[in-house]
């Protein structure tokens, strides 16, 4: 029977068969099928609504956690300790074993170590200066009597500085001739002295002072400017600034051969760094540009160029044949070493590498013992190194310190591969371990060549770490900024 009501539920030919207590009956099973029907279906609904729901929140979750870790990361940088080197002693790094620390020394000079004592100057000129007493003090006071001049001096030394600006008068001399012939012409005068700029007022000397004053002690050329008026020379800044761009063509040879040098080593420290040049453009909307550094083991040559992409370095290095490079992980020296077909390598520097780590201990406080970890064995990397490097000249030193440094490679190597193979690892560490990853090939050109650096450092004590310039470099910037 109720097997033929479910089958007939809906068949209108089969209900008249039915009395009407049967009728009502199969109308309230009616009604319960639909209403069974309508939850089973908003069910399904709500439940996808709550799937969803769950990873929009864990999605949230995840962003919020990051960007609680960059805000950490950022207040550490801009209110925390600005170097990378351990601290007094008084923190306790999680996961870190305890080690005895030697007490800070103090700075300055060290009680009971010898002094350096005063400085010789004998190298100076000496212009002596003669002191005499008084006509009154000659005589003694009680008689009268005139003194009598002793042998020698009683001597002392001072150092003295004396900067003053004089005006050079040059006169020639001019000759009329003696005799009669015609090709002479009837007055001859002495040549003119040889000038740096024709027709220039400022002398060679003047230009010394501008040109050191902006380029080696990097101050502004308006400070140089206002310090010459305090010997009485007033010069108006446009000379300068007119003078300065006669002056660089007679620097472009100098220029060059120091690009032929650059160019002629096999191992380059690359870096680049926002400059802002006040200069418009057709097509460029901003006044950024980049100055671009390229240090050989013998020259540095900087680029000044308002573009940050692979042609400003292919540019400089594109005619090179073989070579590395000791860059960061930006990409336009990726993309420069494809247009190169593998002639050209690439070595990555530890110290970012290194950085990554350190970030994702401050960032996520449940990730620093791992981090630290991996800063640990970076560090035992750089050690091995240094012993190796150190053992260059020794062969058999030399074999069993490569030997250790690259077990040692081979075996972090191996760790972070088995870590990322696991499945419950945390987002943001998977996301430094692919980055180990993904630059391991060019992490480790320096095993094979023990003369390449594991770092980029040379070319950050340049002055080029972002976005915390040292001081040289900001006073640089300045200097160029506001050189017009």
């Amino acid at each position: 029977m109720r097997s033929e009501i479910t089958v007939n539920l809906f068949n209108t030919s089969a209900i008249t068969r039915y009395n009407p207590y049967h009728l009502a009956r199969l109308s309230k099973l009616d009604i319960l099928f639909r209403e069974n029907l309508e939850l089973r279906q908003q069910s399904g609904y709500w439940k996808k609504q709550h799937s969803r729901a769950k990873e929009r929140i864990e999605k949230l979750e995840n962003e919020n956690r990051e960007l609680k870790g960059k805000i950490d990361y950022l207040e550490k940088k801009l209110y925390g300790r600005k170097t990378e080197k351990s601290g007094t002693g008084n923190e306790k790094i999680e996961g870190e074993a305890d080690s005895p620390r030697e007490p800070k020394r103090s700075r300055g000079q060290q009680p009971g170590m010898p002094g350096h004592g005063r400085r010789s100057y004998d190298h100076l000129s000496v212009v002596e200066e003669i002191r005499d007493l008084e006509e009154k003090d000659k005589y003694c006071k009680r008689c009268g009597k005139p003194y009598i001049l002793f042998p020698g001096t009683e001597d002392s030394e001072e150092v003295e500085i004396e900067v003053k600006a004089y005006k050079r008068r040059i006169k020639r001399l001019r000759y009329t001739p003696g005799c009669d012939c015609e090709e002479t012409p009837g007055i001859i005068t002495a040549p003119s002295a040889a000038k740096l700029i024709p027709k220039g007022s400022l002398g060679i000397s003047v230009w010394v002072w501008f040109l050191l004053d902006k380029f080696l002690y990097q101050r502004p050329t308006n400070r140089s400017i206002e310090a010459l008026k305090g010997y009485e020379l007033d010069i108006p800044p446009g000379t300068v600034v007119g003078g300065f761009k006669r002056l660089s063509t007679l620097f472009q040879p100098i220029l060059e051969a120091f690009t032929q040098k650059n160019l002629a080593e096999h191992h380059w420290h690359c870096d680049e760094t926002r400059w802002l040049v006040f200069e418009t453009l057709e097509g460029k909307q901003s006044y950024r540009w980049y100055l671009w550094l390229f240090k050989s083991p013998s020259s540095v040559i900087y680029v000044l160029d308002p573009s940050r992409s692979a042609k400003v370095v292919n540019n400089h290095l594109g005619d090179v044949e073989e070579g590395i490079i000791s860059v960061d992980r930006y990409s336009a020296y990726k993309a420069f070493i494809r247009m190169k077909d593998g002639r050209i390598l690439i070595a990555y520097c530890w110290t970012h590498m290194r950085r990554d780590f350190l970030k994702l201990a401050i960032s996520f406080p449940h990730l620093k013992a791992v981090a630290f970890v991996w800063v640990e064995l970076i560090g035992e990397l750089y050690h091995l190194n240094n012993i190796r490097v150190s053992r260059i000249k020794d062969p058999e030193g030399f074999l069993e310190a490569d030997a250790r440094l690259r077990a040692a490679v081979l075996k972090m190597e191996q760790r972070f591969k088995h870590e990322l193979e696991q499945q419950r690892l945390d987002a943001d560490y998977r996301k430094v371990l692919e980055s180990l990853k993904n630059h391991w090939e060019g992490l480790t050109v320096f095993v094979d060549h023990p003369w390449v650096p594991m770092d980029n450092n040379e070319a950050l004590c340049l002055g080029f770490q972002n976005p915390q310039d040292s001081l040289e470099s900001a006073i640089l910037r300045m200097n160029q900024r506001f050189a017009a």
